[in-house]
């Protein structure tokens, strides 16, 4: 096994600034690096993710979420397995698909995308960050779930600690306490919501989800708040971070913003590029049941595997110049892009596929078009650069743009 100590290590500033040349250096030199801090193999080609992914629990196993995702969330359906986790998939599936998404959920999406837009759309100029990307998707998601927006602050202060307590990777103790600390007030918060909501079903998510039932088995108080933290979570930092990139991508390739105005079926590309290109999410951990061989070298049963998204989404033996952002590519098939048998990687793959792929992709497409009918002749603010930040997640901090202003 190579260790690459040319390699930049992941917890580096330079790799922060600009992950992707360690990227192309682990694939290239070092496949599989053992990473001390982390006590965790780090695997980067496309060919051992997708592996990693693809497997069935028989060597690859999520049992490392018992002690990253359940100090934060509580036990959620990602550490199931088996029947278990096939009648909790069952039980939430059905609000993020089919008639319940597109019915009862998508006058939700294009009413809260309006509702921020309308706030700057007459002004010429806005942060799409700020202003748009790191609201809208906690918005909907509260509104699916008929919480009160007006606790958005707390929202967002909840889910910004998870993902940190999630991308802790030097162990800083003041994140993991905020993140411990995190539970206990959504569980607070969460739990008599749910069971005044058993009493008093409505037309939301929750209520869906309080009612669901699959071969007999109905999902406890615990299951539902660790669902809807994962949610808030999961949903909210991921498809934050991914509109930004979308408009940082296309802004920085004015002739694929040009055509994406002019046909606005070819979102969906841009969004199926934004994720293999730049994912939101760079790693995701999985732990070893047995040894298994991968490039570069043996990991040892036990283990625990750093699959580095966004290293293997660009890697060159699976994507044509990879490091090229093209919405037009042909080795990215856009019409499995948001399935279980997508090219890249950035929503997993096999059995703990995103289960709310299909929600993403709405609010994405529902978002991007009404930004673009907002700001027609949107252009990055004078002399501003996007850049990405973070490690474990990864987007543009801010993205300041203008436009000019529609009126009526």
């Amino acid at each position: 096994m190579a260790t690459a100590q040319q390699v930049p290590d992941i917890l580096s500033t330079e790799f922060a600034e600009n992950p992707y040349p360690a990227y192309r250096m682990m694939r290239e030199s070092a496949p599989l690096i053992w990473h001390e801090a982390t006590r965790s193999y780090l695997i980067s080609r496309y060919d051992d993710v997708e592996h990693a992914f693809k497997d069935r629990g028989a060597v690859f196993t999520s049992d490392n979420y018992k002690w990253q995702i359940e100090p934060v969330h509580g036990r959620t359906i990602l550490q199931l397995s088996g029947r278990e986790h096939a009648v909790r998939r069952a039980l939430v599936a059905p609000a993020f698909r089919g008639a319940d998404l597109q019915e009862k959920f998508m006058p939700v999406i294009e009413r809260n995308a309006r509702e921020l837009i309308d706030a700057f759309r007459h002004t010429g100029s806005a942060d799409l960050v700020n202003d748009f990307a790191t609201r809208f998707p906690v918005n909907v998601i509260a509104e699916m779930l008929g919480l009160d927006k007006a606790d958005h602050t707390k929202f967002h202060g909840w889910y910004t600690a998870v993902i940190a307590f999630l991308g802790n990777l030097s162990g800083d103790t003041g994140v993991t306490a905020a993140g411990e600390r995190t539970r206990a007030e959504f569980e607070q918060y969460m739990i008599p919501i749910i069971q005044d909501r058993r009493e008093n079903l409505g037309d939301d998510l929750l209520s869906t989800l309080c009612a669901a039932e699959v071969d007999g088995v109905r999902m406890s108080d615990e299951d539902i708040k660790a669902f809807c933290s994962l949610l808030l979570a999961a949903g909210g930092e991921t498809t934050d971070k991914a509109i930004a990139s979308i408009f940082a991508n296309l802004l920085s390739n004015p002739e694929q913003l040009a055509a994406v105005r002019e046909d606005r079926s070819l979102i969906a590309r841009a969004f199926a590029e934004t994720l293999r290109y730049t994912p939101p999410v760079h790693m995701i951990m999985r732990q070893t049941a047995t040894e298994v061989e991968v490039s570069g070298g043996t990991i040892p049963a036990g283990a625990t595997v750093t699959c580095l998204i966004g290293a293997a989404n660009r890697d060159a033996a699976r994507f044509k110049d990879p490091d090229t952002f093209n919405i037009f590519r042909d080795d990215l098939t856009t019409t499995t892009a948001f399935s279980a048998a997508a090219d890249h990687l950035s929503f997993a793959l096999g059995r703990h596929f995103c289960v709310g792929a299909l929600l993403a992709k709405a609010e994405i497409e529902t978002g991007v078009g009404q930004l673009l009918d907002a700001m027609p002749d949107v252009a990055l603010a004078e002399g501003f650069d996007p850049v990405e930040r973070g490690v474990f997640t990864r987007g543009p901090g801010s993205l300041p743009v203008r436009f000019t202003p529609v009126k009526g």
